[in-house]
């Protein structure tokens, strides 16, 4: 009897060793990043190589927020699988309603519409590919709480999506991995559109984010760092009251702070 209670036991705990999430380690130092920007951050850093998942603050990293043109990587994807779009190259033409930003006032393709991240380019895919289809392609890729309440054409922008840094890691980990469940062509497609940086470092692919959420404003960059031999997952969270003024140094400090701390990453600063 207490040989077999003894084997229970032991199964037990291997099959919690083996289901049970990584923990990541808390280094309360990458908060200096955000100090030149004079804005509340939050940064997560995944090597898997190292098997280490750094994070500032433990609580914000299972935090869910408006992923707001994060979404943009989910929505692309979705576009391509159920044939809205039908490539990168695919355009929309401009409704001649002029916008703040003078990038979005003309006719563009998926790629254009996704580094400008224009609203009304994907709002119009969004009303193309529908409600049901929608709600069923953000389940099965297990994105964020998969909410599309507040209206096919808003729920990523003012509706209920929410979406927490480490689901961030998690779907942008799969997407590199191709693990989605969309084909290896609309993944391909849309981890070329994501590329920010090609040097002979790393190559940098990733997605900035702005909205509002209640009575602050959400800034997100979302990715990974790619060297010859190894991938570094990252999400950026900033975060300002809507009130304050400091909108440049809020945009500026969502790439700016990733930039840093990958810099000091692979150079063996930040451990």
């Amino acid at each position: 009897m207490k040989i077999r209670l003894l084997f229970l036991l032991c199964g037990c705990l291997f099959l919690l060793s083996c289901s049970g999430k990584q923990e990541p380690l808390i280094r309360t130092s990458l908060r200096h990043y955000y100090e030149p920007y004079r804005v509340n951050g939050f940064l997560a850093l995944e090597d898997p190589s190292r098997e280490t998942i750094l994070v500032s603050d433990p609580t914000i990293f299972r935090t869910a927020f408006t992923p707001a043109s994060t979404f943009k990587i989910c929505h692309s994807l979705i576009a391509l699988e159920t044939g809205v779009i039908k490539d990168e190259s695919t355009v929309l033409k401009w409704d001649s309603v002029d916008r703040d930003n003078p990038n979005w006032n003309k006719d563009q393709n998926l790629t254009e519409a996704f580094q400008n991240s224009t609203v009304w380019y994907y709002q119009e895919v969004a009303r193309r590919i529908g409600g049901t289809r929608m709600k069923t392609w953000l389940e099965k890729a297990d994105y964020g709480n998969a909410d599309t309440t507040g209206g096919i054409d808003k729920f990523w922008l003012k509706g209920g999506l929410r979406i927490s840094p480490e689901q961030q890691l998690q779907f942008i980990q799969k997407l590199h991995k191709d693990q989605l469940p969309f084909s290896k062509r609309s993944m391909d497609i849309v981890k070329k559109m994501m590329v920010s940086k090609d040097s002979a470092g790393f190559v940098l692919r990733g997605k900035t984010g702005w909205g509002n959420q209640e009575t602050i404003q959400v800034g997100w960059f979302v990715g990974y760092a790619e060297t010859e031999d190894r991938v570094v997952y990252f999400a950026n969270l900033v975060r300002m009251a809507d009130s304050s003024s400091n909108d440049m140094l809020f945009d500026q400090s969502r790439r700016g702070v990733v930039s840093s701390a990958l810099n000091d990453y692979f150079s063996g600063t930040l451990k």
